[in-house]
């Protein structure tokens, strides 16, 4: 039984045993109890998160649309479920096409959750995972690792392969419908593997890699780098073009279908280029942040901004957003919902969403978040980190929208985290 405004487990450890079981550095811990998966009751989480969330909405400046004192003290929307993991996530989940989610954490594993949140596994890497893994056709999983290897995981949780390279991998990796597997790395370096993990080629660059590449429909990859640049690859590796910027490109490309992409630099612009390396606008924002672009159904371009999402025309125009710099900078990427909707989790923990008019409403408290993207559900149910849970873990909250059908309407572009603009034309 599911009610409005408490936390569930769908599954907990009376209900039937996991296998293997966790450990207490996996498992969850309130009030000096260990277990695998918990129930959080609504009171707990309110009795030290939220009086944290008002005090971090007020040092934000962040618009507040509470109508009762009441309302304040409770999430607008409820969760399926939440899963504490004793740890902290950077990794934006992926979604399978079975329902499976997938995420890294901070303490160096890869999970695998059923839809109803019980476990179905999780694969030890080296270090910190902050790259968002990206699922192939297959089933097969790819991620980075701050362990300096990329790794290939297959669907049943066992390693098919791992590739090292000179520095952490933070970039997430995007997938070719040809097998090809690309990543960048922090050694400066463009890496193209095989299926089976072999290399194909290297590209280097003159800076650190942490932009995630986005693959267009004629197999050209882009990626920003800490160098400046902005760079177009050949499915060989030839370069085709670059475009340089006053600034590192640390956010990942948002391809409009075959007309241009958008992606945003710390020099403090939007940038605009047409496929071919031509610039089609460029706007002023003053941003830093690592928010990388999405795109709404009108081809309404939505981008983090100091604190705040901004709105901007596909002519470059801001539409929307707040001009203010605020101490929990936006760098999540937003959601585009199939409502038209707008889902954006903020630094400061509370999960908002805007209408398409720039109209705000807090709907969830996350606690103190990090940069993962939130990711969407078939049933239209958003998963999300969740440091109100334990210790960090992960919350499925009940929204009933599903992910919009635009050219780019998430981080990666689509459930499957595949950075490629076919999945996502694809996407059901």
């Amino acid at each position: 039984m599911k009610v409005p405004g408490h936390l569930h487990m769908s599954r907990s450890r009376a209900d039937k045993p996991l296998t293997p079981s966790l450990s207490p550095s996996d498992g969850a811990r309130v009030a000096g109890r260990v277990r695998g998966w918990l129930m959080v009751p609504m009171q707990e989480r309110r009795a030290w998160g939220l009086p944290k969330a008002a005090s971090a909405i007020a040092a934000c400046g962040l618009w507040c649309s509470f109508t009762s004192p009441a309302l304040a003290w409770d999430n607008v929307l409820s969760n399926e479920w939440s899963v504490t993991l004793n740890c902290r996530s950077d990794s934006a989940p992926a979604v399978g096409n079975d329902g499976t989610i997938y995420f890294g954490t901070w303490t160096g594993k890869l999970w695998a959750l059923n839809p109803d949140g019980s476990r179905k596994w999780a694969f030890s890497a080296g270090s910190e995972i902050k790259s968002a893994p990206a699922i192939a056709q297959d089933g097969t999983v790819y991620f980075g690792c701050r362990d300096r290897k990329l790794y290939a995981v297959r669907a049943d949780g066992t390693e098919a392969w791992e590739f090292r390279t000179g520095a952490w991998v933070d970039s997430s990796p995007a997938l070719a419908h040809n097998g090809t597997v690309y990543v960048g790395s922090w050694d400066k370096s463009f890496y193209a593997l095989s299926a089976g993990g072999a290399k194909q080629w290297e590209l280097k660059t003159a800076g650190p890699i942490v932009s995630s590449p986005a693959v267009g429909s004629d197999g050209t990859i882009y990626f920003g780098s800490h160098d400046h640049k902005l760079y177009a690859l050949a499915p060989d590796g030839r370069k085709k073009w670059e475009y340089a910027t006053g600034g590192a490109v640390l956010s990942s490309p948002a391809l409009n279908g075959d007309q241009c992409l958008y992606f945003t630099s710390v020099d403090g612009f939007l940038y605009a280029l047409n496929l071919d390396g031509r610039l089609r606008w460029r706007l002023h924002t003053g941003s830093t942040t690592e928010s990388s672009p999405v795109i709404g159904p009108d081809g309404t371009i939505y981008v983090g901004v100091g604190g705040h999402p901004w709105a901007v025309s596909a002519e470059g125009k801001k539409k929307w957003g707040t001009t203010s710099k605020e101490e929990y900078p936006f760098d999540p990427t937003a959601v585009v919902l199939a409502d038209g909707s707008i889902c954006s989790a903020f630094r400061s923990g509370m999960m908002y969403f805007y209408s398409p008019d720039g109209v705000p409403r807090p709907m969830y408290y996350l606690a103190a978040y990090g940069y993962g993207s939130p990711a969407v559900g078939p049933t239209g149910a958003i998963y999300a980190a969740d440091a109100t849970v334990g210790y960090g873990g992960l919350t499925a909250i009940r929204a009933s929208a599903s992910l919009a059908h635009t050219p780019w309407p998430r981080f990666r572009g689509n459930a499957r985290n595949t950075g490629n603009v076919l999945d996502v034309q694809a996407q059901p």
